[in-house]
């Protein structure tokens, strides 16, 4: 072999080895490059990539409506509200008088003796889930923490639980069960972003402290146990372990289809409520859920969750899906001795026109502290529930029309502020409101119509409606009598049938050609 050949031979051997190794590398990290890729999370910590998740997935759009309930420690004494544990520490509020005078000075009976009190000892999951659904809820689930400390399930992150103490059984998962069960979506909601002791200088409490910082009261103690329920502790420590640890916690452990938020999430640091969000919807991800975030105030974008209005609600049709929350109750959100509650018919007209107007209603209910509903409440949502297995096709799987509505009664504007004016509204048979599905459009009157009454729906005037329709029959539902209508200038005139139909609300069914 001469010199060149040997050079050449030498060339190729070594080109052979390079290609080799290389080879053999492709092939070791292939295979970890495609499962990162597979593995790798769909949405990262900031707002432009957690804005891409379908805030409003349309099972939440077409349920409309929802149940909840305040229920915990502060069921116990069963006095004032639901803010119980803050206003015991107040020398000057009733509340503290009250407890001084039947539990002992704050000193020698905190809000943590309550804890071994809230028994839940007749308590039934497959009860109340199976009152929601007859109640007409499409979801429903627990408050899984208040502003108190004292989380509703099964958790390591916290002492302070309905497993370790109290009803020694985890109420979350016993709730999850039963209701998913029965093929509802599961809620679970947060109120804890308050829990914190936020203070400018020792003993200065800050009005977003849910319980403030007094000497010689078990929210300053310096046992450890008790400062996890108290939120008596470093800033930083408590954002990350307990308010973020609490909440990956719950969607670990029970899966809920919607996280919702009580106010004061804003003062949560943005850098949590974006690790918050990203961790829930990546787990979602994972099971192919489609979930809803559920916000009361300016502290997360609507393009990644659904706004909240408490105890009010829009006066316009919402141009994207948006919530109420409001309390079956005519007073605290949690069960206090002789609490009354809303007319039935007051809820469903609640109700009926939140659907009109694109939006869902979370409805809280009230249970007593050993787990029994008050007849009352039962009697409320069972009385609803009955009218939407008669005449849910008007509400369920709807959309807002062109126009919410027609009456003299109007809603006012704005958002909790003022929530009094909103509980004192009362609707009757002059008012409609409209829903539409496919070719049908329901007109529903909030009241009684009297047989053979002569109706004008003014929304059908050319000069109200956007695009003239053809209608091709008009029926009530709840009726097989043949209705006498006729279209004009004016509207949509309509004999009523000879036969009242229902007390609380007369639908109005109208069918109009492709």
């Amino acid at each position: 072999m001469n010199r060149i050949s040997s050079k050449i031979l030498s060339l190729l051997l070594v080109l052979s080895i390079i290609s080799s190794c290389t080879e053999k590398n492709t092939k070791e990290t292939a295979p970890n490059t495609i499962k990162e890729a597979v593995t790798a999370p769909k949405y990262t910590p900031d707002w432009q990539s957690l804005g891409k998740h379908n805030e409003s997935p349309e099972w939440f759009k077409n349920a409309k409506l929802g149940i909840y309930f305040h229920w915990g420690v502060y069921s116990v004494p069963a006095f004032h509200n639901e803010w119980y544990p803050r206003h015991m520490h107040f020398k000057d509020h009733k509340v503290y008088k009250h407890h001084v005078e039947k539990y002992g000075e704050l000193s020698e009976f905190g809000y943590h003796d309550f804890v071994p009190m809230f028994k839940a000892e007749k308590f039934n999951a497959k009860e109340w889930a199976q009152l929601f659904k007859d109640a007409g809820a499409q979801f429903a689930g627990p408050v899984a923490e208040h502003h108190d400390g004292f989380a509703m399930w099964d958790s390591k992150v916290t002492p302070w639980n309905v497993v370790n103490k109290g009803p020694k059984r985890d109420i979350t998962g016993e709730i999850a069960e039963a209701i998913r069960a029965l093929d509802m979506k599961l809620i679970t909601t947060f109120h804890h972003s308050k829990n914190l002791q936020r203070s400018t200088e020792l003993g200065k409490e800050v009005s977003i402290s849910h319980f403030p910082y007094f000497e010689g009261m078990p929210t300053s103690s310096n046992d450890p146990e008790l400062q996890l329920l108290y939120g008596n502790m470093e800033p930083e420590k408590w954002y990350k372990e307990i308010w973020l640890g609490k909440l990956k916690e719950v969607i670990d452990n029970y899966n809920p289809d919607i996280v919702w938020f009580d106010y004061v999430l804003g003062d949560i640091p943005e850098n949590y409520r974006k690790e918050f969000a990203a961790y829930y919807l990546n787990k979602a991800h994972e099971l192919g859920k489609e979930v809803v975030i559920g916000r009361k105030q300016h502290d997360l974008p609507l393009s990644l969750s659904v706004d909240d209005l408490e105890q009010a609600r829009k006066n316009v049709i919402g141009t994207k899906t948006w919530m109420t929350d409001a309390t079956i109750s005519d007073g605290s959100w949690c069960y206090t001795e002789n609490l009354g509650v809303k007319p039935a018919k007051d809820i469903l007209h609640m109700l009926v026109d939140i659907t009109s107007k694109n939006g869902v209603l979370l409805l809280n209910v009230s249970p007593k502290a050993d787990g029994t509903i008050p007849e009352n409440q039962k009697d409320g949502l069972l009385k609803m529930g009955d009218w939407l297995k008669k005449y849910g096709e008007a509400i369920y799987d709807t959309e807002a029309w062109y126009t919410f509505g027609e009456g003299p009664t109007k809603e006012p504007k704005g958002h909790f502020k003022n929530h009094k004016a909103f509980i004192k509204l009362k609707y009757s048979n002059k008012d409609i409101r409209y829903t539409t599905k496919d070719y049908n459009i329901y007109g529903i009157i909030l009241g009684t119509v009297a047989s053979n009454k002569e109706l004008l729906l003014e929304s059908f005037a050319k000069k109200n409606i956007h695009d003239e329709v053809a209608i091709e029959t008009v029926s009530f539902l709840g009726s097989d009598e043949k209705i006498t209508w006729n279209l004009d200038e004016e509207g949509l005139h309509i004999k009523a049938p000879t036969q009242q139909i229902n007390e609380l609300a007369t639908v109005i069914k109208v069918t109009i050609s492709q």
